[in-house]
C-alpha cells in the first residue's frame, strides 16, 4: 500500500497556468511561485467583485478521536467527486502549520487519493505566508521592547504586555521566558513567551482583513499593553502597522494549488480552531465563490469548534452564507465514542457504535440550529460491516438527514460520487436560511453561555477571577460587542477531553479572556489550551528526509 507522500509523488500535475486558465483567470491576474503553484492578486479580486456568487459548502466533523475522521480528505474528495459529476467546483483550504507536520502526523493536504499537490511544498514552506505572518508579529514585539529601551515614551508597563512572540514549531521550551537579561545594553528585563504562529492575532487578521486597507487598520489595533496608568497601547502607537502590512504585502494573496484529480483549490491561512478561529482566509473563500459554481471549504476540528467559529464569527463579518453544511463521521470514530479502545476499533461492535453514535447526532441538532440544510458523509474503512452501517442508517433515518458514504481515501473523486450528488441534491431541494447563534448586542458573558449551552450542551458557564478582570477590562475597551471565539479542547463537546459521547451535567469553566482588538473577536479560554503545543515522544520529525537529489520521504 502506498503512502500519502508516495501517491502524491507519481501523481501527473497540471501546470499551474493551466489550472487558473481554466478558471478564466488572465495572466496579469497570476503571480507564479514555480509551475505548480501561484497567488491570485488583486487584480484578480476587484474584478471578480460583480460576480454572482456559487453556492458555499461547508465541511465540518465530529470530535476528532484517535481513529481519525477525514475530514481534509472528505474536502478534497468531494472537490474531485464534483468534477466528475459535471459540476464546476473550487476548494478553498487552510493552510498546514509546521507544527503538526513536524509533530503528530506529518503532512496536512488531505490524503491517499484526495490529495492536494504539490503536497512537498504546501506542508513545508509553501509560498511563505507562515514566515510573512511570524515576521511580522516578531517585528511588532521588537518594536515594544525597542521602544521601552529607548525612553519608554508611552509609559509602557512591562508587566502589561499582551503580545507574545510566534515561531511556527511545537517548542514547549519557548512557552515562557525571560528577556533582555544581560545588562542595560540588552533591553528592558521581562517575563515573555512563544506561542504558535497559528494562534497568533496576526494570523487571525490575515484571514479576517477583506483588502490591504483593511488589513493595515486591524494590524494598527492590535492591543499590544497597558500603560502604569492602566492606558491601553496599540500597535498603532508604536508605529508598527505600516511596516507589518509591508512584511505581508504577499501573504494577503490566496494560494492557488490542484488537487490530484486537477480540480483546482484556494488554500489562504491556517489558524487551529481549538486556539483560534479555525478557518481560512475570508479573501480566499470569496475569491473562491466568484470562480465556481461551487466553493467546498473546511473549518477545523469538531463542528462544536471550526464551524461555529465560521458561522458565527467569519460569516458574520464577511456576508457569507452556505448552503450546506457535511458532517464527517466514521464508524470507527463512533466506537470510540462508545468506550471501544484505539486497539480494538477494526472489530464489529453493534452496542458500542449505538452509544457512540449520540456524538453524530449532537453535531448534526447543532449545525442545523444556524438554519442551513445538514448532509452526513461517512467516511468508510474496509473494517465497517453491514451491520455497523445500518446504526448509521437507523440514526440518520431518524434525523432525516441525508447521509452517503464516501470511499474518497482509496478510490479519489470516484469515491465520493454519491456524496457529491447527495449535496448538490440537499441545496437544490433545501432552501438554506442561514443565521448567527447569538446577536451580537448580547453581553460577552450571554454569547459564551449561548455557545456554552446551545453548542456543547453544558449546563452553565463559570469564570475564574482572572477571567471576571478580564471581561471588566474588555468592556472598558468596547469589546462587548463583538462575537466570541472559545478556545477549549477538540476531544470533546466539553471543556474536557476525557468526556466522550454527548456529556451532559457539566458546566464549562473560562479561566481567562482577551481582546483580539484586530481580528475583530474575544477569545475566551476554556480549560487548560496552550497556545503553544510541544512535540510527542516521538515526533513525525523522527520519519522525514530527504534523499541525495531531493526527493523528500516519511511525510505522512
Amino acid at each position: 500500500m502506498l503512502t500519502d507522500i508516495e501517491i502524491a509523488q507519481q501523481a501527473e500535475l497540471v501546470p499551474i497556468a493551466k489550472i487558473a486558465d481554466g478558471l478564466g483567470i488572465q495572466e496579469d491576474e497570476i503571480e507564479f511561485y514555480g509551475r505548480y503553484k501561484a497567488k491570485l492578486n488583486e487584480k484578480l479580486y476587484q474584478r471578480m467583485q460583480n460576480r454572482t456568487d456559487g453556492k458555499l459548502i461547508l465541511v465540518t466533523a465530529i470530535n476528532p478521536t484517535p481513529a481519525g475522521e477525514g475530514k481534509t480528505t472528505t474536502t478534497v474528495g468531494l472537490g474531485q467527486a464534483m468534477k466528475r459529476i459535471g459540476k464546476n467546483a473550487i476548494i478553498a483550504l487552510r493552510e498546514p502549520s509546521l507544527g503538526p507536520v513536524f509533530g503528530v502526523k506529518g503532512g496536512a493536504a488531505g490524503g491517499g487519493y484526495a490529495q492536494v499537490l504539490p503536497m512537498e511544498d504546501i506542508n513545508l514552506h509553501f509560498t511563505g505566508d507562515m514566515y510573512a505572518i511570524t515576521s511580522a508579529n516578531n517585528l511588532l514585539c521588537a518594536m515594544l521592547d525597542n521602544h521601552m529601551q529607548q525612553g519608554n515614551e508611552l509609559g509602557i508597563d512591562p508587566r502589561q504586555i499582551l503580545i507574545r512572540r510566534c515561531l511556527d514549531m511545537n517548542d514547549r521550551a519557548l512557552r515562557n521566558i525571560v528577556i533582555g537579561l544581560g545588562g542595560r545594553i540588552n533591553g528592558v528585563p521581562r517575563e515573555d513567551g512563544f506561542i504558535i504562529t497559528v494562534a497568533s492575532e496576526v494570523m487571525a487578521i490575515l484571514c479576517m482583513a477583506s483588502d490591504m486597507a483593511d488589513l493595515k487598520r486591524r494590524l494598527g489595533d492590535i492591543l499590544v499593553a497597558y500603560t502604569y496608568g492602566g492606558e491601553p497601547v496599540y500597535a498603532r502607537d508604536l508605529q508598527a502597522d505600516g511596516a507589518m502590512a509591508a512584511l505581508m504585502r504577499d501573504a494577503i494573496q490566496p494560494n492557488l494549488v490542484q488537487t490530484l484529480e486537477g480540480t483546482p483549490a484556494v488554500m489562504h491561512g491556517g489558524p487551529f480552531a481549538n486556539i483560534a478561529h479555525g478557518c481560512n482566509s475570508v479573501r480566499a473563500t470569496r475569491l473562491a465563490l466568484k470562480l465556481a459554481d461551487y466553493c467546498i471549504t473546511e473549518a477545523g476540528f469538531g463542528s462544536d469548534l471550526g464551524a461555529e467559529k465560521f458561522l458565527d464569527i467569519k460569516c458574520r463579518c464577511a456576508g457569507l452564507a452556505p448552503s450546506c453544511i457535511v458532517v464527517v463521521a466514521t464508524v470507527r470514530a463512533l466506537k470510540y465514542n462508545g468506550g471501544v479502545a484505539k486497539q480494538d476499533l477494526a472489530a464489529e461492535n453493534v452496542a458500542a457504535l449505538e452509544k457512540g453514535i449520540v456524538n453524530l447526532r449532537a453535531h448534526v441538532e447543532n449545525m442545523r440550529k444556524y438554519g442551513v440544510p445538514v448532509v452526513v458523509a461517512i467516511n468508510r474503512f474496509h473494517t465497517d460491516t453491514q451491520a455497523e452501517l445500518a446504526v448509521i442508517d437507523k440514526c440518520c433515518e431518524d434525523l432525516g438527514v441525508p447521509y452517503a458514504l464516501s470511499e474518497v481515501f482509496a478510490k479519489g473523486g470516484e469515491g465520493g460520487e454519491d456524496l457529491a450528488r447527495t449535496v448538490v441534491e440537499t441545496i437544490d431541494r433545501n432552501e438554506s436560511h442561514y443565521h448567527p447563534l447569538y446577536p451580537l448586542d448580547l453581553t460577552v458573558e450571554e454569547k459564551i453561555e449561548a455557545i456554552a449551552k446551545n453548542i456543547y450542551g453544558a449546563d452553565g458557564v463559570t469564570y475564574t477571577a482572572a477571567a471576571k478582570k478580564a471581561l471588566a477590562g474588555i468592556r472598558k475597551l468596547g469589546g462587548d460587542k463583538l462575537p466570541v471565539c472559545i478556545a477549549k479542547t477538540q476531544y470533546s463537546l466539553s471543556d474536557n477531553a476525557a468526556l466522550l459521547g454527548r456529556p451532559s451535567g457539566f458546566t464549562v469553566t473560562i479561566r481567562d479572556l482577551r481582546l483580539s482588538n484586530g481580528a475583530g473577536f474575544v477569545v475566551a479560554y476554556a480549560g487548560d489550551i496552550m497556545t503553544m503545543p510541544g512535540l510527542p515522544k516521538s515526533p513525525a520529525a523522527q520519519r522525514i528526509d530527504v534523499d541525495e537529489a531531493g526527493k523528500i520521504s516519511g511525510l505522512f
